[in-house]
């Protein structure tokens, strides 16, 4: 007795799209829905955001600095006791060489501006671009970044107001601004640094955490140092704050260029899920 065996082929076609076959409405070897082809190129040239704001600030001001001290609107930040300090009752003298005094007189004082607002600009894409990447890899923590972000958009904001408010003739608005701008800057350098012990996004976070906890602890107590020397009187103690404001700022852009790692990895789609997110959230918020 013969027996017959029917085996039922599912009918196949060729895919040119992917160079795959396509086997009852699936792909085999196509990526599904959810994976998205890596974009390499796109990846590298994300780097460029952390290394511009880094490089952008850190140029700008020991520029503005530079021209500062050759017309000598300000003292040498190596010179612990000058001849003529402001303050000493002569008609030529030199200011105390912190970087808003840099950027105080003309012709710097243009350049001063220009670097802050450009600074500002870019550390408020850096937030948002770096609250995506949270987003995309580690959404469990996106409270935790929407909080950084908040802070980052202020000090944002603060150091957007103190460039813009020249210190001698808007001295009220240009030492809040950068008032506020130093107190969300060390909470904002202190959550990205939990931020990087709780998220993997390099798998170099071995690294890159203790690194960010040193420069999280360098930030915060230069700026608390700065505080208390700045409202002294003495020319040594407004010095002494000048050093440590400038400490915190090159601190600052040393910690924004280690985000060059995470940029790294970061492409295109996360901004489009960023935006996804937001689309998703409104009708909640209007209910």
């Amino acid at each position: 007795m013969a027996i017959w065996l029917v085996v039922y082929v599912e009918p196949r076609s060729y895919n040119s799209s992917c160079g795959q076959l396509e086997c009852g409405g699936h792909h085999l070897g196509c990526p599904s829905h959810h994976e998205e082809p890596v974009n390499y190129q796109d990846m590298v040239l994300w780097i460029l955001l952390p290394i511009s704001l880094g490089l952008v600030s850190l140029i700008g001001t020991w520029v503005t600095y530079g021209l500062a001290y050759s017309n000598d609107h300000v003292c040498s930040l190596i010179d612990w006791s000058p001849r003529n300090p402001c303050g000493n009752n002569t008609s030529v003298c030199c200011e105390v060489p912190t970087i808003s005094s840099s950027g105080a007189s003309s012709p710097e004082s243009s350049l001063f501006t220009g670097t802050i607002n450009a600074g500002s600009f870019l550390f408020l894409v850096f937030c948002i671009f770096h609250h995506a990447h949270i987003l995309n890899r580690n959404s469990v923590h996106s409270m935790l970044s929407r909080i950084s972000l908040v802070f980052g958009g202020v000090a944002a904001v603060g150091a957007f107001v103190a460039g813009n408010c020249n210190p001698v003739s808007l001295t009220m608005g240009h030492y809040l601004g950068a008032a506020v701008s130093f107190m969300c800057i060390c909470f904002y350098t202190l959550l990205l640094t939990v931020l990087t012990g709780k998220c993997v996004l390099t798998r170099l976070e071995w690294l890159l955490y203790p690194a960010r906890i040193v420069s999280t602890g360098i930030q915060i107590v230069a700026t608390i140092c700065y505080t208390i020397l700045f409202v002294q009187e003495e020319y040594v103690y407004q010095h002494s704050a000048a050093v440590f404001e400038w400490i915190l700022s090159v601190n600052l852009e040393l910690f924004e260029l280690s985000f060059a790692v995470e940029f790294y990895f970061f492409s295109s789609s996360m901004l489009s899920m960023l935006l996804r997110r937001q689309e998703e959230e409104k009708p909640i918020l209007l209910s």
